[in-house]
């Protein structure tokens, strides 16, 4: 196994995109295979170590950057398996955990098969994606991650290695997970008693419902649990066509009619994608996309899987439903050819770059919301992030997810008074999408950045439930402490097991 300490390696290994600064370590180790993770935790205790799993650097919350503890990186373990058919509609392929999300699309697509999870950011690793319970444009259409993961195998903070498929360990009738493990000992532990938020998209602590699979557990603990180190990823038959769209529109309003006629189980049209920007966003792409019309306030970005046999009825579908609420539909793409829709969806990813120029020119980091509620609320959540942001005068944009209810804001402070207001109103927005019944994080998790905003959404008793869970697996804390658990909670020894 490699260890290194030298300060080029560990500086590498001290950020990612949350802006976090006050990372350190004494090394980062470089383990190739699962045995090597085992035996760096069992002998976690005796040497005094807690150790901080790193992934590829893509996370927005600080999860991979450490404070004090020593790294485990995941990029050698990089293998990916070819498909295996097991039915008519369905695959496998086996991934190491360092796989990256890119190299396995590419793979899968190349055999005909889709993997359907897509975080915009397709350099990150696979494992990664599964501890994050990761989430992207087509989650309204396929869900999150969670949805498409067959089998995990998980190192244990204690060293045990544990192969998990879907459907073996189930929470019994008293709402208990039991284990044996390899190395003969018993683990039962309760889940935690807490009801998630009714939403589409949810990524803040760990999963709990009624009979659950202990899958789903480790699926979105951030590594707090234990180290995914292989997976088998489900896979769904390529889409045999498929057509995207950029429609402007002059109206807001009209906007979240076209995108309530689209999600309404009577429309003639199946989006697997639906993502939103506002007017500052798409004043924000001009820059680079000057054919953007300038009497455009808003815009939606769709795709719509088809085949030779659907293409004119769905198309026709989708022309009907932009006519019917006032689209610009003579300056709205519609991109048939793979060309085309590289071109679309790279103007859907453009604008986070733009967003990180202008803000390097600035002095202050950003405040972003990753909330999401039900979708009779979001209205009245999108209508309170544009007023307080105008209001306060804020340099603004408000983008992503609509179909799922989610959609990013982005305050671009200019100064540290702008920064400090910023900060203000990000604790109220909090407040506000967990009274509309929502989440603090719909995708990005919750790392350091947000662990003190998990009280406000499951109160003491629940945070108490989540660091019970986490001592039952992990006794010793020796795994990602200070992520999605504030510190002082997973310290606290007053909780229910």
């Amino acid at each position: 196994m490699i260890y290194k300490d030298d300060p080029t390696t560990i500086q590498a290994f001290l950020s990612d995109t949350s802006n976090l600064k006050n990372g350190w370590t004494p090394g980062i180790f470089f383990p190739e295979n699962a045995t090597e993770i085992s035996e760096l935790l069992r002998e976690a205790s005796e040497n005094g170590r807690r150790f901080t799993i790193a992934g590829n650097g893509t996370g927005t919350t600080g999860g991979r950057i450490p404070e004090g503890d020593y790294v485990i990186s995941m990029q050698k373990l990089r293998n990916i398996g070819d498909p295996v058919t097991i039915g008519a509609n369905e695959a496998v392929v086996t991934v190491q955990a360092g796989a990256i999300l890119e190299d396995i699309q590419q793979k899968t697509e190349r055999e005909g098969w889709l993997y359907p999870p897509d975080p915009t950011e397709t350099l990150c690793f696979i494992g990664s994606t599964i501890a994050n319970n990761s989430s992207g444009a087509r989650t309204f259409r396929y869900g999150p991650t969670r949805n498409h993961i067959r089998r995990i195998l998980v190192a244990l903070p204690q060293g045990d290695l544990l192969d998990i498929p879907r459907g073996k360990h189930l929470a019994d009738a008293n709402d208990r997970f039991h284990l044996e493990l390899p190395s003969g000992k018993s683990l039962s532990f309760k889940r935690p008693g807490y009801r998630m938020p009714e939403i589409s998209k949810h990524n803040a602590g760990y999963y709990s419902k009624q009979g659950m699979d202990i899958i789903d557990l480790f699926i979105g603990s951030e590594g707090t649990l234990g180290v995914i180190v292989e997976a088998d990823l489900r896979l769904v038959p390529l889409p045999r066509r498929l057509f995207s769209g950029l429609v402007y529109f002059r109206s807001i309003d009209d906007l979240f009619g076209f995108t309530a006629g689209a999600k309404a189980p009577s429309s003639q049209v199946c989006p697997r994608a639906l993502e939103f920007f506002d007017p500052n966003s798409l004043q924000f792409l001009r820059q680079n996309y000057p054919d953007i019309p300038e009497e455009a306030t808003g815009a939606i970005f769709f795709e719509q899987e088809t085949s030779q046999e659907e293409e004119d009825r769905h198309l026709q579908g989708w022309l009907e439903l932009m006519s019917s609420f006032g689209a610009l539909v003579d300056l709205s793409p519609i991109a048939l050819e793979r060309q085309e829709q590289r071109k679309l969806t790279a103007l859907r990813h453009a604008l986070p770059s733009l967003v990180n120029e202008w803000l390097g020119r600035q002095e202050e980091s950003k405040i972003s919301t990753d909330m999401a509620v039900p979708d009779h609320a979001f209205r009245e959540l999108y209508d309170m992030y544009d007023r307080s942001c105008r209001k306060n005068n804020f340099t603004f944009i408000i983008f992503g997810h609509i179909g799922n209810a989610h959609v990013h804001l982005n305050i671009l402070p200019r100064n540290r008074e702008e920064f400090g207001r910023a900060k203000m109103l990000y604790r109220e927005l909090v407040e506000k999408a967990i009274a509309l019944g929502g989440t603090i994080s719909a995708e990005h998790g919750i790392g350091k950045l947000k662990s003190p905003y998990l009280v406000a959404m499951y109160g003491d008793d629940g945070v108490r439930e989540m660091a019970a869970v986490k001592k039952q697996l992990d006794p010793a804390l020796v795994l990602n402490i200070g992520n999605l658990i504030p510190r002082t909670s997973a310290k606290d020894r007053k909780s229910v097991v």
